[in-house]
């Protein structure tokens, strides 16, 4: 697994070394906007099957790179394996989403839970790991992930998405010890199932943190900051001899950035709600930043896409440490076409401002 990067300006990036430009991709890269990735599911049968079939995972995790000239490729996976690893019984409903048959909602529930062996239970994750970084032969990093141990409970007690999370956030009130006990177990596994995918092959990691910023601040960091600290501390950071970078993305959490980039991370994922301007303001050199593109300007027109993806760079500013992507996942309903016009932008945009600089 020692071929070397042909590409490796998103782990420079991270690592707020100077690059010869920005370097781009984007979250959900390989998904549903993609007539080559429907094929791919439909021909699978069902999500799961598609996620757990490592040539079909990987076979959609390269279809983006072999569209579009990106920075990385991220697995293709979904962030509630773990629960669905720890019997939970995850299937997707038509037009609703992740659904759990066994939602834990008591402490009995949650003490019977076991901390998950990626060995054994998530092999087919690891081994998707495996074939990919293979098949890339080089070309760009490969990116495992996981949910953040709040963003798994709240699936795992809700049974599913919710619009208000009234039984995770109400066991905050009702019951926190024992809510407390499930946020280590999945830290824990979490720790587990990151450090299999680095020994499987992954060049870095991100951490979904998708439902933090539902919550207060000091709920915040009592119950989503401290388990992604507790994460970062617990995780392999260096393979093949290079440093492996650790991204955290807590949607809608631009007031706690200064306190993310306090766990020891590498970069802090923003969504478009923050500009990177107060951002780095906030954080410093301390982190690399990764954002922050409003994923709803892919509908606009392709001149609207380039004054968009200026602004962004511009709001960034001069120096290193930026990786650009966009706020939160690419929809589903969007053309490809414009993605192609957002990543030629901040290619031509990023490499004109370095040029300058010089």
């Amino acid at each position: 697994m020692n071929t070397p990067l042909q590409n490796d300006l998103y782990l420079r990036a991270l690592a707020c070394e100077d690059v010869e430009r920005t370097p781009v991709w984007v979250m959900r890269q390989a998904g549903r906007y993609l007539p080559e990735y429907l094929r791919v599911r439909k021909q699978a049968g069902d999500f799961m099957t598609l996620c757990s079939t490592p040539e079909l995972a990987c076979e959609v995790t390269l279809q983006p790179l072999d569209r579009f000239p990106l920075d990385a490729a991220i697995l293709f996976s979904d962030i509630l394996t773990i629960p669905d690893a720890m019997g939970l019984g995850l299937y997707f409903a038509a037009g609703e989403g992740p659904k759990f048959k066994n939602p834990v909602r008591t402490a009995a529930d949650i003490k019977a839970l076991p901390v998950i062996d990626p060995a054994d239970k998530l092999r087919y994750v690891t081994d998707a790991v495996s074939l990919i970084r293979r098949e890339l032969n080089g070309r760009v990093p490969l990116i495992g992930f996981s949910g953040s141990p709040w963003t798994l409970a709240t699936y795992m007690i809700e049974g599913g998405g919710s619009k208000d999370f009234a039984k995770a956030k109400g066991m905050i009130f009702s019951d926190p010890d024992t809510l407390h006990t499930l946020l280590d177990k999945n830290a824990k596994s979490v720790i587990a199932y990151l450090n299999a995918q680095v020994e499987a092959g992954a060049q870095a990691l991100m951490i979904f943190d998708t439902w933090g910023g539902v919550l207060s601040p000091e709920n915040y960091r009592n119950f989503s900051l401290q388990y992604m600290a507790q994460i970062v501390d617990g995780l392999k950071r260096e393979a093949d001899g290079r440093k492996v970078p650790v991204v955290l993305f807590t949607k809608n959490g631009g007031r706690w950035l200064s306190d993310i980039a306090d766990t020891g991370c590498d970069g802090l994922g923003v969504d478009w709600t923050t500009d990177l301007k107060d951002a780095r303001t906030l954080c410093g050199d301390r982190v690399a930043l990764q954002g922050n593109l409003d994923p709803c300007v892919l509908y606009g027109s392709d001149e609207n896409i380039r004054s968009e993806v200026k602004k962004v760079l511009d709001s960034f500013g001069k120096g290193p440490g930026h990786v650009f992507n966009l706020g939160h996942g690419i929809h589903q309903f969007v053309n490809p076409d414009k993605l192609a016009v957002m990543v030629e932008a901040v290619k031509e945009f990023s490499s004109k401002r370095i040029d300058q600089a010089h």
